[in-house]
C-alpha cells in the first residue's frame, strides 16, 4: 500500500454534496458493482474499476473489507494494453505485402482504401491479443468524519478517471482541495474575489 511508503504524492479532495448517512453501509456493494473486470483473455484495450486496497486481485473484497475504523479504503485498478507503434508498423508492412501479392495473383493492381483500413484493424487486434495488459493501482482513503478523500497520485489522467468513476459509483462529486480551495474554505466565500486576484511574490 503506497500510503505506508516513506513518501507518497497525494491529491486531496472534499465531497461537494452532503453524504447521506445510509450511503456508508452501501459502499461495499457499490464497490463490487463497479469492480475491475479482467481483460487478460480478451483483446480489449483498457479496463478499470475498484479493487481491494490490501490485494489488487481481490475485486470481491473477500480478504478484507473496505471499512478501516472511520475510513473507507479501496483502490482504483487500471489495466491498459498497448501495441508499440514500431511493432505495429512492422507487422502491418508484412500483412500489406502479403495482401498485395495475393491481389496481384487475382489480377488486381492495388488495394482499396477500405481493405487497407480493414488490414490495419486486423493487425491491431492480432497484436493486441498477444500483448499483456499493464496494471496500475491508485489507492484512496475516504475519511467518513469530514468526507475528505486522499488519492495517492497527482497524475492528471488518473485523477480524472478516479473522479469520474467515483461520481458514477457513489453519485457524489469531488472537488480538489488545492491551496485556493483550502483558503476559500477557511476564509469563506466572501474572500473569493481577493483570492482570485492574488499574484505570486518574488523574494529574489
Amino acid at each position: 500500500m503506497s500510503f505506508l511508503s516513506s513518501s507518497v504524492a497525494l491529491t486531496r479532495y472534499r465531497i461537494v454534496e452532503d453524504v447521506p448517512s445510509t450511503l456508508y453501509q452501501a459502499v461495499p456493494a457499490r464497490l463490487k458493482e463497479w469492480a475491475f473486470r479482467d481483460i487478460d483473455a480478451t483483446t480489449d484495450e483498457r479496463s478499470f474499476g475498484w479493487t481491494n486496497i490490501d490485494d489488487m486481485l481481490d475485486v470481491a473484497f473477500a480478504s478484507s473489507p473496505p471499512e478501516k475504523a472511520h475510513y473507507l479504503a479501496f483502490s482504483l485498478r487500471l489495466e491498459t494494453r498497448r501495441v508499440q507503434p514500431a511493432v505495429f508498423k512492422k507487422h502491418y508492412q508484412i500483412a500489406l505485402k502479403a495482401e498485395t501479392a495475393k491481389a496481384k495473383e487475382q489480377g488486381k493492381n492495388f488495394l482499396s482504401r477500405d481493405r487497407k483500413r480493414e488490414l490495419k484493424e486486423q493487425v491491431e487486434l492480432k497484436l493486441r491479443a498477444r500483448s499483456l495488459p499493464v496494471p496500475a493501482i491508485f489507492s484512496a482513503l475516504w475519511n467518513t468524519q469530514d468526507n475528505q478523500i486522499w488519492l495517492d497520485t497527482t497524475n492528471a489522467k488518473a485523477r480524472a478517471l478516479f473522479e469520474d468513476l467515483f461520481a458514477m459509483t457513489f453519485e457524489l462529486h469531488l472537488e480538489p482541495l488545492s491551496p485556493f480551495f483550502l483558503a476559500l474554505e477557511m476564509l469563506g466565500e466572501d474572500a473569493a474575489a481577493s483570492l482570485e486576484n492574488l499574484e505570486p511574490t518574488l523574494f529574489v
